[in-house]
């Protein structure tokens, strides 16, 4: 068995998954079909002051398909709803090579055991202290520490900069 890529329209690859996983079931095919992989890795971010575990398409448009060469298998493929073809010819589809797959699940894996967090600002940008001693302040951001979930910004207190470090929580941009 080799994997195919396999083109969806963007923002339906989860449902076009679930509905190949049922199809290969309900037509009893399991013996042509292997993994059916949806590409993506684990991201924290900030929203609404709140840390937030969400799921980011590493191909948007896209899933790999472990599954035989075979015609049943194909037009089972191309007949779910959402699938616009697979990449290749329309006769033949190119399977991809053991070091393009294996890169890929490297890649997945990575992002599901450092799911970092990203910051809602970056560097030079003003933002608002919403909590702790300095709630109210208004300064820019110095430096941004992810792995700790850290950024330190430079507010002026008594007319002099003063840097200060803060969680992720504690501020939002302007």
């Amino acid at each position: 068995m080799n994997y195919y890529v396999v083109h969806t329209y963007t923002g339906r690859e989860k449902r076009v998954k679930e509905l190949l996983e049922k199809a290969i079931t309900h037509q009893g095919l399991e013996e042509q079909f292997g993994q059916v992989i949806l590409p993506a890795e684990k991201v924290t971010r900030v929203r609404k002051s709140k840390l937030v575990a969400e799921e980011r398409r590493l191909y948007p448009g896209y899933i790999v398909v472990e599954m035989a060469s075979t015609e049943e298998a194909m037009a089972l493929v191309n007949a779910v709803p959402g699938v616009t073809h697979m990449l290749g010819t329309r006769d033949e589809p190119i399977p991809l090579t053991e070091d393009e797959v294996n890169s890929m699940l490297e890649q997945i894996e990575r992002g599901r055991e450092r799911a970092e967090p990203e910051a809602p600002f970056e560097k030079g940008e003003n933002v608002k202290v919403i909590r702790g001693p300095f709630a109210g302040f208004t300064g820019q951001v110095d430096e941004i520490l992810t792995e700790r979930r850290r950024v330190k910004v430079v507010v002026t207190i008594f007319g002099r900069p003063t840097p200060i470090d803060l969680d992720f929580l504690d501020v939002q941009p302007i």
